[in-house]
């Protein structure tokens, strides 16, 4: 059989600032692999961007820290791999691309039209979905188009910044007041999210998260339980039971999802059946609503005072680290690490094959 195992190319690390994560994904992903029926390519990239490509491996690596150390060749060497179909290959060096890039470069678009532009299929959303998923402000904008209540914010950029930072602070205090929380459009993990109880607070918190984004948001504070729900599928997604996040700090910040294991998750969340089943529908309503294809995880907003829910935000790219809600939601509703892969997989080959049978040119 080893001759049809089909092969699989894990893209890991990357530019972005949770290159640490991603590397914690991929090893979880590498050794939930049936190596019975894949064979893996790692393809490492440098937080400089360099590229580097592996050995083919028939079983995971026993440490994670070996991911950094593939005995590879160099960036040409890798993208020729990437590539290999646009140089008529007769059987292309990788039959599949699973990234498991989080934030800039990773679930933004970038990775997956460069997938595209190498006639390569891979897993996960497209480019659209991936940008729209990534840039908050944008997926606001598409969640107020289908309906979906969330909560207020505000944004701009740098130069408006620069510009009227007088008006943009008195702005935001007339309409989210205090405490409000200021983030990076375009980060995912919660990288750089301050939350600010007063003006010499929210001045600081922006001029933070400046440092990593060109464009800032600032929603107001809910007092609200955090729950999610894990989304799969394409035409007809299908949505997991929802879980329930107990932060370790005073919100979910990075720490609390990656590195200290404290904060606790419910699952399924306790919450009425019914309850249960609107949180699943609106979660399917955000998939579409971004044009989801492949997986994504949306992350609510149960407000204490009166039961409200409000969609926070989808996640194109969750983790797979061993502290990650996305997979143990699914296992939680009957679909296991290995069966949820294996899905990931069959999403991205179907979808190629979709583009595929497309006319691109007046043909007829």
């Amino acid at each position: 059989m080893g001759q049809d195992k089909l092969k699989v190319g894990l893209v890991y690390g990357g530019k972005s600032g949770e290159h640490e994560v991603s590397l914690s994904t991929a090893f979880a992903v590498m050794n939930a692999f049936d190596f019975d029926k894949y064979e893996l390519i790692p393809f490492y990239i440098s937080k400089q961007g360099s590229w580097r490509i592996g050995s083919t491996l028939n079983a995971p690596f026993t440490q994670q820290e070996d991911l950094k150390l593939v005995d590879g060749e160099d960036t040409q060497s890798a993208l020729n791999a990437v590539f290999s179909r646009l140089y008529g290959q007769e059987k292309p060096t990788v039959d599949i691309m699973f990234p498991l890039l989080h934030g800039t470069y990773g679930e933004d678009g970038t990775i997956q039209g460069l997938f595209e532009m190498a006639d390569i299929p891979y897993v996960g959303t497209g480019v659209l979905t991936s940008a729209a998923g990534m840039d908050k402000v944008v997926m606001k904008k598409l969640f107020a188009e289908a309906g979906l209540p969330q909560c207020e914010y505000s944004y701009f950029n740098r130069s408006q910044w620069n510009r009227s930072e007088h008006e943009l602070l008195q702005q935001i205090e007339h309409k989210l007041g205090y405490p409000s929380f200021v983030k990076p459009a375009n980060l995912g993990s919660s990288v750089g999210i301050s939350k600010a109880k007063n003006r010499g607070q929210l001045r600081e918190a922006i001029q933070t998260a400046l440092r990593f984004d060109d464009k800032i948001i600032v929603e107001e504070f809910v007092d609200a339980r955090e729950v999610e729900v894990s989304v799969l599928g394409s035409d007809e997604p299908m949505a997991s039971v929802p879980g329930e996040i107990v932060s370790s700090s005073e919100y979910y910040d990075y720490a609390a999802k990656y590195t200290d294991g404290q904060s606790q998750m419910q699952i399924p969340a306790d919450i009425d059946p019914d309850t249960a089943d609107q949180l699943r529908e609106l979660a399917i309503t955000a998939f579409r609503a971004i044009e989801g294809d492949g997986i994504t995880r949306a992350d609510f907003f149960f407000r204490r005072s009166d039961g409200k829910i409000l969609i926070n935000e989808v996640n194109t790219m969750p983790g797979f680290t061993p502290f990650s809600m996305y997979p143990l939601l699914w296992r939680e509703t009957g679909v296991s690490y290995r069966e949820l892969l294996d899905r990931m997989i069959e999403l991205g080959l179907e979808r190629y094959n979709r583009k595929h049978a497309l006319l691109y040119e007046n043909q007829v």
